[in-house]
């Protein structure tokens, strides 16, 4: 493992020991914000799921509804934008801060990768079970290695490789299974096309994970978590509006009141639904978008791939889908793929831990020499 590659975890360091303005923060503040940015994403990617595969078994049926309200509540992440102190990291850079067209224009790109994704996403809900569905978007962690490997440098070692070629069995299995507990009316070839938009829609999240990594240290250059914030509400607005366009070219939005109407649940269920399904997401989103930022789109992915671990058991109590064996042998591979990455984690953290050991040693002798 060469000295220049990004550790999983931890923000790289440089050699004197300077910290970055992240790395200046007490281990336990550190550790506190990454702990509560794993559990926005666990919570909030679990719980949107559920409600998306929910929406579709009471009546719901459409696409782009499904997809507006994975963006749509990005208002609601004004309040936390608002009560944020005033970035002042801007002035302890000495390279010049990002143009505003550049700004611009990277949010325009991802506001428009995130609403073809989700597009993809919500076909493959549709066809899928909440458990199949999670499960096959596993892969996106071995998607996010490749990514990350070719654009933002990230090392890739033997247990990556391992926990790749892990993650790519498993969803072969779950491509070869007979599913058995699709949802009511889907033909085995819905089944193929809700596949296929998955895992294309899980190899599209990832290459958007590794841009906003890049966006975050290459061109924005804006260590605040405010800069985090900004760009998942102006990334959701572009998407937001894409969506919008959808929603209304398809003719989508003339079937709407009747679905509300037939909805199994009642009107006031079907809106709660979708209210709930938006504010998870974005609640999810932030987790993401806040461990890129902490740590590396790797790690992100990797706790992105945990909660999808996670989603079949909760698929199994809330909807009683079934696990076949070949599930169960898919999810099992699947976790020991993610534990790969946990471990490379952890040897990762060790090195770092002794290079900053080694770094403050050099300069307490270096200030013992001067006095």
């Amino acid at each position: 493992m060469s000295d220049n590659q990004e550790p999983i975890l931890v923000k790289e360091e440089s050699v004197v020991g300077i910290p970055t303005p992240l790395l200046k923060l007490i281990s336990w503040q550190w550790w506190l914000l990454v702990s509560i940015n794993i559990f926005f994403l666990i919570g909030g990617q679990a719980a949107s799921v559920l409600l998306g595969r929910f929406y579709y078994d009471q009546g719901g049926n459409s696409k782009w509804m499904a997809t507006l309200v994975q963006t749509a509540a990005f208002p609601i992440l004004y309040i936390p934008l608002l009560l944020l102190p005033s970035s002042s990291s801007s002035e302890s850079s000495s390279e010049p801060s990002c143009s505003l067209k550049y700004v611009v224009l990277i949010y325009v790109l991802l506001g428009v990768i995130i609403a073809g994704d989700n597009m993809l996403y919500s076909v493959g809900l549709l066809y899928l079970s909440a458990s199949t569905y999670s499960l096959i978007c596993s892969t996106q962690l071995a998607f996010n290695a490749v990514f990350s490997y070719f654009i933002n440098a990230q090392k890739f070692t033997a247990l990556i490789l391992n926990s790749v070629v892990l993650l790519s069995f498993s969803a072969a299995l779950i491509a070869l299974n007979d599913d058995a507990d699709t949802p009511s009316g889907v033909s085995r070839s819905k089944y193929i096309v809700g596949f296929v938009c998955t895992l294309a829609a899980s190899a599209l999240y990832s290459l958007l994970l590794s841009l906003m990594q890049f966006s975050f240290e290459k061109i924005l250059k804006r260590e605040t978590f405010s800069v985090v914030l900004e760009m998942q509400i102006y990334t959701s607005l572009v998407a937001t509006c894409v969506s919008v366009i959808g929603l209304f070219a398809s003719g989508e939005w003339k079937t709407l009141h009747g679905e509300m109407v037939g909805y199994h649940k009642g009107q006031a269920s079907y809106v709660l639904t979708l209210v709930g399904t938006a504010v998870t997401w974005q609640v999810c989103s932030v987790g993401v978008v806040g461990l890129i930022f902490l740590v590396t789109s790797l790690f992100s992915n990797v706790i992105s791939t945990l909660s999808l671990a996670v989603t079949p058991l909760a698929a199994l109590v809330v909807f009683r889908d079934k696990m076949s064996g070949v599930k169960i042998m898919a999810m099992l591979i699947a976790l020991w793929g993610f534990a790969s990455y946990v471990y490379q984690n952890y040897i990762d953290d060790l090195k770092v831990r002794k290079a900053r050991k080694q770094a403050q040693a050099g300069r307490v002798i270096q200030a013992e020499v001067l006095v």
